[in-house]
């Protein structure tokens, strides 16, 4: 399975007020497994970006000046992404600035969802963590991952973390496929149908409390015996 995790930066929120996208950030993940083929791209958006968007990424109008047009990377971009899924947080916001860019082109390209699919970890995110905070931030936190260099948004880098997030949030990169594990878990299993663990496994380490752990427990338990009496179960 090919999936693309997309970010994009822009000049601004919407569309409608002529707002267009000044860099493309990608990476791809085959059979949920980081391949190292990214696709990158800053875009002369043909306008000023705003202040409250530079605020955001830090992409300068100056710095745009000599970059190619979304025209002259149209194709190698359908070309980078066709036929995979897209994996993108906040799908609309993005999917929506890619289709208001193909439709600015007059050459019958379509919609992003004529040439992908995709999902919405935004979307993913809600239902697993309904009334949590769920931006990319948050979700760093959630699952650990490393975000310290994001001092300012940035496609790419964003694409990363959120390639890292995905397979988080979606159970880690796996190395069986589903045959292979159902064959694993077929051969591990007694006559009984108990999985067991293979016997030559490494043993696990086992931590001991110490001597003054054990009685700061003891008077912890002797202060709740004195709120609880006799319905103390940890004794």
């Amino acid at each position: 399975m090919r999936q693309i995790i997309l970010d994009t930066e822009t000049t601004g929120l919407e569309t409608s007020r002529g707002h267009r996208i000044i860099e493309i950030g990608c990476v791809e993940l085959i059979n949920r497994r980081l391949t190292g083929n990214h696709f990158h791209v800053y875009i002369n958006p043909r306008r000023e970006v705003d202040d409250g968007a530079m605020e955001v990424h830090g992409i300068t109008n100056e710095f745009l000046a000599d970059k190619p047009y979304f025209e002259d990377i149209a194709d190698s971009f359908l070309e980078y992404v066709k036929g995979a899924e897209l994996v993108i947080h906040n799908a609309p916001f993005d999917v929506g600035f890619l289709n208001y860019e193909f439709n600015l082109l007059n050459r019958s390209l379509g919609k992003v969802e004529d040439y992908c699919g995709v999902l919405d970890t935004l979307v993913l995110a809600r239902q697993m963590h309904p009334g949590q905070k769920n931006n990319l931030d948050a979700l760093c936190k959630r699952y650990f991952i490393d975000n310290s260099q994001r001092d300012l948004h940035g496609a790419l880098l964003d694409s990363e973390i959120l390639a890292d997030v995905y397979l988080a949030m979606t159970g880690g990169q796996t190395d069986l496929t589903l045959t292979q594990r159902q064959d694993y878990l077929t051969a591990n299993r007694d006559e009984d149908g108990i999985r067991r663990l293979p016997v030559n496994r490494q043993a696990f380490k086992v931590l001991k409390a110490s001597d003054n752990e054990i009685d700061e427990h003891k008077r912890y338990l002797e202060k709740m015996r004195e709120t609880c009496g006799d319905k103390l179960i940890w004794q």
